[in-house]
């Protein structure tokens, strides 16, 4: 399924809003991510977005709709020269390798806009999705805590991956 990555738009307000909305999704989320997910919510994000000076939050788009998104998170001080990432898409996009390819053409617009030797992502250690994708996009596992997260009343591993210059 072909995708594109852009910078959000405020006409995706409709469109995050619908595939955001879903506590599916949200499941390996952290609790900032508001559920339910309405349009307010979905305008102050992209509102947001819009703000950044270099371009931090890109949207998936497919088939004209804004359907998830993946967005970088500078970090500062001793941790200078690494970027993590975050990323999503909507639940009818699931399982189709989309998140893979996503990941795999984010790798270099992180290397070539950001002075780093490193980018790397978070996940639930129950979230077997995330971890596929990650991996078949190159990233390495480089470090497990166990049960260090908790939400919906259990506790679960965080995996940390990441991919080198």
């Amino acid at each position: 399924m072909n995708f594109t990555l852009r910078p959000w738009q405020i006409s995706d307000v409709e469109s995050l809003a619908k595939y955001a909305n879903n506590v599916n999704l949200t499941t390996f989320f952290t609790n900032r991510f508001p559920i339910p997910y309405s349009e307010n919510d979905a305008k102050n994000f992209i509102e947001i977005a819009l703000k950044d000076q270099l371009i931090l939050k890109y949207a998936i788009e497919i088939n004209g709709e804004a359907v998830g998104g993946i967005d970088f998170h500078p970090q500062a001080d001793i941790l200078c020269k690494n970027i993590e990432i975050g990323y999503w898409i909507g639940e009818p996009f699931w399982g189709k390798g989309i998140m893979t390819e996503v990941v795999k053409q984010i790798i270099p617009i992180g290397f070539d806009r950001f002075d780093v030797t490193r980018i790397y992502a978070k996940c639930f250690g129950k979230n077997i999705g995330s971890q596929k994708v990650l991996e078949n996009a190159g990233f390495k596992l480089e470090a497990r805590f166990e049960n260090i997260i908790y939400k919906y009343d259990a506790f679960q591993d965080e995996l940390i991956y990441g991919v080198r210059r």
